[in-house]
């Protein structure tokens, strides 16, 4: 007679092994690669469950972030070197892969941090793994060279038309940038006659524009 498996239990909470720290569905967590050159992966818990005679199993439901470098157009330059994707990829991994917990914040959210620490990230697109595209499909772009917002980059607005500019666009220096008390940009002088310029770290949006994604090998 064949043994029957025993069932699987709902779990609402885990301890991660070797620490304090407990997780439970809804939490985002970095998970150990099998590839140990590579930094943990992001994903958000779904699920835990326990298996097996003394239910020492425990397997988590997991909703991968991928990070930019990891989706079909690779990293570009306005994504942000803590941005993660919400993916459409499910998996179910062991526990015992969990190295920590981690937030991922929204966009704006993490844009209005005092200090950005290790397990901070941030998201502000879900990413379709077979198709490489996303949600939404278009986005603010900034400046003269009409890129996205990225975090880690200062930049400095206009006080007339309130559009974003990097530094380096404008030919100013981000030391020069910084001490600015004023600015308006090379339009509104040449209409209003005002050079005055003011630093700022960018917060507003411009006009948006598709986000394309080439396609390449993983």
């Amino acid at each position: 007679m064949a043994k029957t498996r025993p069932p699987k239990k709902i779990l609402e909470s885990y301890t991660i092994k070797g620490s304090d720290k407990v997780i439970k569905p809804g939490d985002c967590v970095l998970m150990r690669s099998a590839d140990t050159s590579k930094p943990p992966y992001v994903a958000k818990v779904e699920s835990i469950e326990a298996a097996g005679s003394r239910g020492t199993n425990v397997r988590v439901r997991v909703r991968w972030y991928y990070r930019p470098e990891e989706s079909i157009g690779g990293r570009r330059p306005f994504h942000g070197s803590k941005e993660v994707f919400l993916s459409d990829h499910y998996d179910v991994q062991s526990a015992d892969t969990i190295e920590g917990k981690c937030n991922v914040h929204s966009f704006r959210s993490y844009t209005k941090l005092d200090s950005v620490n290790a397990e901070d990230f941030f998201c502000r697109f879900d990413y379709k793994s077979a198709s490489g595209s996303f949600v939404p499909d278009r986005i603010a772009v900034f400046c003269k060279c009409e890129m996205p917002y990225n975090p880690d980059d200062l930049m400095i607005q206009c006080e007339e038309c309130s559009d974003w500019f990097h530094p380096s666009c404008i030919g100013m220096t981000i030391k020069e940038a910084k001490k600015r008390e004023h600015f308006f940009c090379q339009s509104c002088t040449a209409e209003n006659g005002k050079t005055t310029e003011n630093f700022h770290e960018a917060t507003g949006q411009s006009e948006e524009k598709p986000v394309e994604s080439k396609r390449r090998r993983r």
